[in-house]
């Protein structure tokens, strides 16, 4: 496996290993690597001739106020995982690579980061974006993997890819989730056990949603009034927010009759924490 630091260094490996024809495969992260990641990275192992898994904790996604100083790094257990799981190439440039100077060119994609995530983390998605379409333009992956778990990146990259006619398919992937149902994050780190336990009201919640879907129930304020009061239910939770959006442009519904995203981010102690699902309007009776 390589390591590579630096773009003309990765450059130059990418284009040794295309020269047979090979398919490029890559999956974006910030590293501090989990069986989340590790189930992207078997997919692009197993489905692409040579793998590249990105390693970089991108400053521009941050706000002023957020973790990027303590979000976890671990990049040498990071570098055994990819190794043991066939990664050709690790790519882990320093910041001064990606943002060699002042950058005053940026990637917007709008309406769809409008709202959720969008909302309370205004530059979020522009430096997401911008990072993204850095890495698809250094590597040229021919195929590039996210997760589930972060839908609303996952629909405004897709967006990115479509609007800017860049030539690589992305794949979602399923949210991976521990044994009891909490969806796999690097910010599970900074929880304690009873802080763990309290936030399965998470996906209870969505659980919850799904079951009064299944039984006819359409209205979206219902459904989040039901989820609101299982998480608050629990000590050390505050919800950022609870939102139903259709599953195409993230846009507000006010009832659930086309195919729809219900997600949420929720503090729980020092930790915020998303998660989602996807949903269809409850079947017709005959």
């Amino acid at each position: 496996m390589i390591i590579a630091e630096t773009i003309l260094h990765t450059r130059d490996l990418i284009k040794q290993a295309r020269r047979p024809g090979k398919t490029i495969g890559l999956v974006p992260t910030m590293g501090a690597l989990h069986e989340g990641h590790f189930s992207l990275i078997r997919r692009c192992v197993m489905e692409c001739d040579f793998s590249v898994v990105s390693i970089f904790i991108n400053p521009t996604q941050f706000g002023p106020t957020e973790d990027l100083a303590k979000y976890p790094r671990t990049f040498e257990a990071d570098t055994c995982s990819c190794r043991d799981l066939g990664v050709d190439m690790i790519f882990a440039p320093p910041t001064d690579q990606m943002y060699a100077s002042q950058n005053l060119s940026w990637v917007n994609v709008e309406k769809l980061t409008d709202n959720l995530c969008g909302s309370n983390r205004p530059t979020h998605f522009r430096g997401v974006c911008t990072v993204v379409a850095k890495l698809f333009n250094i590597i040229q992956p021919d195929i590039a993997y996210f997760g589930q778990k972060d839908a609303q990146q996952l629909a405004v990259i897709r967006r990115l890819v479509r609007d800017l006619n860049f030539s690589v398919e992305i794949r979602p992937c399923p949210t991976v989730r521990d044994p009891q149902g909490l969806a796999l994050s690097s910010r599970n780190d900074y929880l304690t056990p009873d802080q763990k336990q309290n936030a399965l009201c998470l996906s209870q919640a969505l659980d919850r949603a799904r079951e009064l879907i299944a039984s006819g129930t359409t209205d979206s304020p219902t459904i989040i009034n039901a989820m609101q009061s299982i998480i608050l239910g629990q000590p050390q939770t505050r919800i950022d927010y609870i939102s139903i959006v259709d599953s195409d442009l993230l846009q507000p519904l006010a009832k659930i009759d086309r195919p729809a995203l219900i997600a949420l981010a929720v503090h729980i102690g020092p930790a915020r924490l998303i998660d989602n699902i996807l949903v269809e309007p409850p079947a017709q009776k005959q």
